[in-house]
């Protein structure tokens, strides 16, 4: 199931507003730039739930490439980045989400030119963002 979330139906409130801000409290190491995969692991050897988002497509002007990932713990720490935080508050509650509900989603993005520039955002693409919860890991584990 695809869910079109465009950031003008946000402003005209056709979408309700969530408080999409990841948990502030997370150590300061886990919320740095580390390599998403490796904090995944990290995570889920040491029992927390986890989920990844991988960017699978994008359309236009983007701020991260298809394959770029974010890491979420169940605790809503998150490593990693798949728009350079446009839209990680949104993908962080998704990635919660997933991790209690054990499905995938996919989640497309999008901003019209127009919108853009009003809300600070310059890029006016597209991107769709795949999320699932991690069940297992394999192979070394950091």
């Amino acid at each position: 199931m695809t869910a079109r979330l465009a950031l003008n139906d946000h402003l005209r409130g056709n979408i309700p507003m969530t408080d999409p801000r990841p948990n502030i409290n997370a150590p300061p190491t886990e919320m740095a730039l580390d390599d998403p995969l490796a904090a995944a692991a990290r995570w889920h050897t040491a029992g927390h739930g986890v989920a990844l988002a991988t960017v699978v497509q994008t359309w236009g002007s983007s701020p991260r490439p298809a394959g770029s990932r974010l890491a979420i713990r169940d605790d809503g720490a998150m490593v990693g980045s798949v728009s350079g935080g446009c839209i990680e508050g949104t993908v962080v509650l998704e990635g919660q989400a997933a991790i209690q509900s054990g499905a995938t989603k996919t989640m497309e993005f999008g901003v019209t030119d127009e919108m853009a520039w009003e809300v600070g955002l310059a890029c006016g693409g597209t991107v769709r963002v795949f999320v699932e919860p991690l069940t297992s890991v394999q192979g070394p584990t950091p």
